[in-house]
Parts: structure tokens; sequence; C-alpha cells
């Protein structure tokens, strides 16, 4: 097998590309007093709301307790309530309280002149090309594989 160089690395360029877009939306949102993935948690919230924070997790391709460690600030801050779940008092219901709805609402308006600076400096046509990309790489079932038996096989 021919050995890849490191800066074709998919995970590395992915990861840098996602950073840099990151600060970007970073800095948009940061009047509202939210970062990029905050703002992205309460759309989603909103739209499912109720919802448990497994479900939330799923949706949004992470696990329980990174979900939950995002969602503390959430709450402390008031954007968001834990309350018990309506059907099984065992599980929390998650939902925007309302200072939740009108920052969300804030975070629209930064969102929007976040997402014209990129493609401005991107170009339209080329950013929703990355889109698509990123959405099929999101989508693509990849082999299951455990790194020690993966490095077993590489060093053959």
């Amino acid at each position: 097998m021919e050995r890849v160089q490191l800066i074709e690395c998919n995970s590395l360029a992915v990861r840098e590309a996602g950073r840099s877009i990151s600060q970007l939306y970073d800095q948009f949102m940061a009047p509202v007093g939210l970062r990029s993935t905050q703002f992205s948690l309460l759309a989603r919230l909103k739209k499912l709301a109720p919802i448990s924070i497994n479900a939330l997790a799923a949706e949004l391709g992470t696990d329980r307790s990174t979900m939950s460690r995002n969602l503390l600030p959430l709450q402390r801050d008031g954007l968001v309530a834990i309350e018990p779940h309506a059907d099984d008092k065992r599980r929390k219901s998650l939902q925007l309280t309302p200072l939740g709805e009108a920052r969300l609402k804030a975070g629209k308006v930064q969102w929007a002149l976040a997402q014209t600076a990129f493609e401005t400096a991107f170009g339209p046509e080329r950013a929703a090309q990355l889109r698509e990309l990123l959405r099929g790489v999101r989508d693509l079932t990849l082999p299951d594989q455990e790194p020690a038996k993966a490095n077993r096989t590489a060093s053959r």
C-alpha cells in the first residue's frame, strides 16, 4: 500500500476547514452572546422541541454526555429548560425558554451575516457544492474497523 502524505489527510483537511469556518461564524455570533455551535443547537431544538437529550444528541450526531455538556451553559443562561418528560418522569425533556427564543431570533440575523460573508469570500456556487459534498461525507457508511486491527493490516 502506498504511503499517503499528511497533507493529503482527509480528517486534517476537514478539521482545519471546520475550525476556520467556525471561527468566522463565532465572530458574527459574539454580539448576541452565542457560539455557532450553540446557535445550531438552539435552532434544532426550536424545530424539534420538546425532545429528549438522547434524541437531540442523535439528531446532531453526537453522544449524550457531549450534548449534556453543551446544554449546561445554555441552561445556566436561561435559554434552555430541562424538565421531566411528560410521559416518563425518569427522562428529561428539552425546550427553548422565551429568552432562548429571543436569543435564537437575534442569532438568525447574525447567522445570515456570517453566511453571506462566507459565500461572498468562497463563492455561492462553491459554497453550495461544499455543503453537498459534506452532506455526502456525513451520510457515508464507513467500514467499522478496530484501530489495532487496522494498524496490524497496514504494517504488513
